[in-house]
């Protein structure tokens, strides 16, 4: 009879399957994409840190949508008066990739 325990290799695979959809998203991507410059996961820089951005949208059914407009055309006013600039160079994919991993923070 099989043992319903799970095994350290299903503990990993689990893993993996959870991690797949940010598998993309990191802070190498954000380092890519030059959004490093101004933020980090937990410290404002220039930029508010990507937790407290995350804290501010939770549960904010158009937060994404929101955060996508943002990352792609710039703004100014929602954190200060210190504009972010529009980021025309990064690509819709990682925009989006990037705005989904930092909500799951």
């Amino acid at each position: 009879m099989r043992s319903l325990t799970p095994s350290p290799r299903h503990g990993l695979a689990l893993s993996l399957l959870l991690a797949a959809p940010f598998a993309n998203a990191s802070p190498e991507l954000a380092q890519q994409s030059g959004c490093l410059v101004c933020h980090q996961v937990d410290s404002k820089i220039i930029g508010p840190a990507y937790r407290d951005v995350a804290a501010k949208y939770r549960g904010q059914a158009d937060a994404k949508a929101k955060l996508v407009a943002k990352v792609k055309q710039g703004g100014v006013g929602v954190w200060g008066d210190m504009p972010m600039p529009p980021n025309a160079h990064v690509s819709d994919t990682d925009i989006d990739t990037l705005v989904t991993w930092v909500l799951g923070l």
